[in-house]
């Protein structure tokens, strides 16, 4: 595929909604590239990621082994992601303690048209398909209630940590910043980063490079095989997303850190009108109807022809 300048610019834009999003616990980078029509090529990509492609290194050089890996790609993907993730982390921890309704609102809009721009890619619906939407939904409802763990920053753990979330960040509907919550490690994670930990952040990116390129040919064999269901499950999962997104949430269980902060543990979700304090319906729906049509967006640019 010839691409131009101008069209790896557009990549790195969506790299930049990719890591925007998936700094966010409950917002899941991989529907972003699923909207915006680089998700298969994704996938794709990082699973010839293999033995040939250095083989072809050795043999060919550098240039036929970067044209092989799909190098200008991912280089463009990566500098969006890289630089918005790690600029967008502490800006969406400060946006989540102090305006949780707005930005959660704004995210359940663009998750909410998500779900319509992935299914319609079904091309045929029959007891398969539905079954499969109905256990994907299943499971993303499921793991959005389940509480965090206590926060753990041994190696191995960070390791495992890493690579279980990269293989959320890349599933549409599963955040990998959430199961990091769940697992206790986005904290860790997030000093890490602020602090420039560059041990932990090594042990925590070798984990997902070694998660990404094995969940990644998984993933594809499951396009190539069972592509309609594969994205049923999919669809399910983005449905299922949408408790952890709701804005409005009644705060069950709390978690206090080591230096005395507060954070939501177990929430439930619950009526706007049923919210103690400023419920912002005014403009938390405002700001769904400007998610629901930043997808439109993104779908646009994905549909655009390269």
């Amino acid at each position: 595929m010839q691409r131009r300048f101008s069209d790896y610019l557009i990549i790195t834009f969506k790299g930049l909604a990719m890591g925007a999003a998936d700094a966010v616990p409950g917002v899941s980078g991989g529907t972003i590239a699923f909207i915006s029509g680089i998700y298969e090529e994704l996938i794709s990509t990082i699973s010839n990621v293999n033995a040939s492609l250095f083989k072809t290194l050795f043999s060919k050089g550098f240039k036929d082994f970067w044209t092989q890996l799909n190098g200008n790609f991912i280089l463009a993907l990566l500098t969006g992601i890289i630089i918005s993730f790690v600029t967008f982390m502490k800006l969406a921890s400060y946006l989540l303690i102090y305006y949780p309704i707005l930005i959660w609102s704004f995210f359940f809009g663009l998750i909410l048209a998500s779900i319509y721009f992935v299914g319609k890619q079904i091309t045929k619906w029959n007891a398969a398909t539905i079954i499969a939407l109905l256990l994907g939904a299943s499971v993303a409802f499921y793991i959005s209630k389940m509480p965090s763990l206590s926060t753990n920053d041994s190696s191995l753990f960070l390791f495992f940590a890493g690579a279980l979330a990269i293989c959320a960040m890349i599933l549409p509907g599963i955040s990998g910043s959430f199961i990091l919550i769940i697992l206790g490690a986005y904290k860790t994670l997030s000093d890490a980063i602020h602090d420039i930990d560059i041990k932990k952040i090594m042990i925590f990116g070798t984990g997902a490079v070694i998660g990404l390129l094995s969940f990644s040919h998984v993933l594809k064999w499951l396009f190539k095989h069972y592509h309609n269901i594969t994205l049923a499950v999919l669809t399910g999962f983005i449905f299922g997303s949408l408790n952890k997104v709701w804005p409005w949430k009644n705060t069950l269980t709390w978690h206090t850190s080591s230096k005395g902060i507060k954070t939501p543990l177990l929430q439930e979700s619950i009526s706007p009108f049923n919210f103690e304090g400023n419920n912002h319906v005014l403009f938390a729906v405002i700001l769904m109807i400007l998610g629901f049509l930043t997808i439109f967006i993104l779908e646009k640019l994905g549909s655009k022809k390269q």
